[in-house]
């Protein structure tokens, strides 16, 4: 059953109930009022009715005489009168009463009679009349508290019952007719107002047959609980959209992620494998040709030997690039599996005249220079002081990678909070559009594939080891004119027991 037939149903029910109860309640208050001023008429008219009684003595027995007084005022020409004499057994009726032939039935003198409202039933031929009296307990003349008669005062309820059958015939037949109405109508506005929710019905099934996220519930009408609902169901709907073409993204970056390690992997692998290759044939080919060195060694040629001095360097020099991208990679795992570094207080001057010295020694093409660091005298951050130099070195060897001439320069900046360093390169440069790809696991320039070495997971790592220190980098560049990489670091302004660091203003300070 349908939530909109149940809705129906019940606002149905419930009018049909308070209807019901209404019509009940208006049935009996137009009864007993009806039939109450049918009763004070009767009352009224029974009090006007004079009754004539007398006792004849005679020698063989005493006769009551009880007769209607023929003065007596009728207020109603369908008001018949009855008065029973229960000494004599006789009856004396009003002319109407007479006139029509019938009797109305009264209560036995051994049953003790008593006034009151009573409801009879009269025979006119073959047709039955509901009469409502009202009978009067007539006393003995001569002896207290001996009833010797009644007198019965009665009028045909015909008008009455016809007026309120029909009052009941109404109430039901427009209770139903309402009901009915009410349904249809009822069904016509749940419907209008549940569409929505079909809407809701229809999107959600084709969203479960396409796996079309970005489909919306169209919103209108007011803004009530089926609005509500609609603009709830469109922001989840927003937000799955979103988190699954986040993990769409993230699938596709892993697949790439594993893709490209393992071509990176495989090109060293490659190398050594061939080189191994090349030593055993050469090997195995001097043992063939009998060029001995004593019983328990082989003697090389000179050639021999030159070939197999450049095998063991291509040999050390893939397996020190294979030790650095495992290195990258367990780094980067690391930051996956949400690595938590052990920081302190630390001051940059001393890191970075450390990290300058070492960089002088890295292979380069370009000069080295060393500009202005007096804004880190005297700052603090809290940080990791091994991530810190990786950091700082990784920003440096990329410079170098990418300037074949010309000059890399590290320098100091600072604002009120945050402290850091300017990496400034004479280099290749890059497209702009490149600039949010850059810290992307493998990623590297188009034009620099095949031209510079390097595995494309040293700004991945520098982003993760700055995002641990709350830091951030901004990257200007322009194709041919290089790069310049101002990295920032928050200064650490809270007091440390481990520390006892006075933080100095600088007169420069930006």
């Amino acid at each position: 059953m349908s939530i909109r037939l149940r809705l129906t149903l019940w606002y149905s029910g419930l009018l049909a109930i308070t209807l019901l109860v209404f019509g009940v309640s208006v049935y009996l208050f137009v009864n007993w009022n009806t039939y109450n001023d049918l009763k004070v008429m009767l009352k009224k008219q029974s009090s006007q009715v004079n009754v004539n009684a007398s006792l004849l003595m005679l020698k063989d027995r005493d006769i009551l005489n009880l007769r209607l007084n023929g003065e007596s005022r009728l207020l109603d020409k369908d008001t018949f009168v009855q008065l029973v004499n229960y000494h004599e057994k006789v009856i004396d009726q009003s002319p109407n009463l007479s006139q029509l032939g019938v009797k109305i039935s009264y209560p036995d003198e051994k049953s003790k009679p008593e006034e009151g409202y009573y409801k009879r039933v009269i025979e006119v031929g073959k047709t039955k009349y509901d009469l409502l009296t009202y009978q009067r307990l007539i006393p003995s003349p001569i002896s207290d508290g001996q009833i010797v008669g009644l007198l019965q005062v009665g009028v045909l309820t015909y008008n009455e019952d016809k007026y309120l059958s029909g009052l009941r015939n109404t109430l039901i037949s427009y209770s139903i007719l309402i009901v009915i109405i009410a349904f249809t109508v009822g069904m016509l506005i749940a419907r209008q107002a549940l569409r929505p929710i079909g809407r809701v019905i229809d999107a959600t099934q084709q969203i479960e047959k396409g796996s079309d996220l970005s489909m919306r519930i169209p919103s209108e009408g007011p803004k009530d609980e089926v609005g509500v609902l609609v603009d709830t169901l469109n922001s989840m709907l927003s937000r799955l959209e979103t988190a699954y073409n986040e993990l769409d993204d993230a699938y596709k970056a892993q697949r790439r992620f594993v893709s490209d390690a393992s071509h990176e992997l495989r090109t060293p692998l490659t190398t050594i494998r061939g080189n191994i290759d090349l030593l055993e044939k050469m090997w195995s080919r001097a043992k063939e040709s009998g060029e001995s060195m004593g019983t328990d060694g082989l003697m090389l040629t000179t050639d021999h030997w030159q070939m197999s001095s450049e095998a063991m360097s291509d040999i050390a020099a893939e397996s020190r690039r294979m030790s650095t991208l495992v290195g990258d990679l367990l780094a980067l795992a690391r930051a996956d599996a949400g690595y938590v570094m052990e920081k302190e207080q630390l001051q940059l001057l001393p890191l970075t005249e450390e990290v300058v010295r070492r960089a002088q020694l890295l292979p380069r093409t370009a000069e080295w220079q060393m500009g202005d660091l007096s804004k880190l005298v005297g700052v603090p951050v809290y940080g990791n002081y091994d991530y810190l130099q990786q950091l700082l070195f990784i920003f440096i060897e990329n410079a170098f990678k990418y300037t074949s001439s010309g000059h890399v320069e590290l320098s100091s900046v600072r604002t009120a909070t945050y402290v850091g360093w300017r990496i400034q390169d004479t280099g290749i440069g890059m497209d702009p559009d490149e600039i949010p790809h850059i810290f992307d696991r493998f990623y590297r320039a188009d034009e620099s594939r095949g031209v510079t070495v390097g595995t494309g997971l040293g700004l991945s790592i520098a982003k993760w080891i700055l995002d641990e220190h709350g830091g951030s980098v901004e990257v200007v560049t322009l194709e041919n004119e290089g790069s310049t990489f101002t990295i920032w670091l928050p200064i650490d302004f809270s007091e440390r027991d481990d520390s006892s660091i006075i933080v100095e203003t600088d007169p420069n300070l930006s």
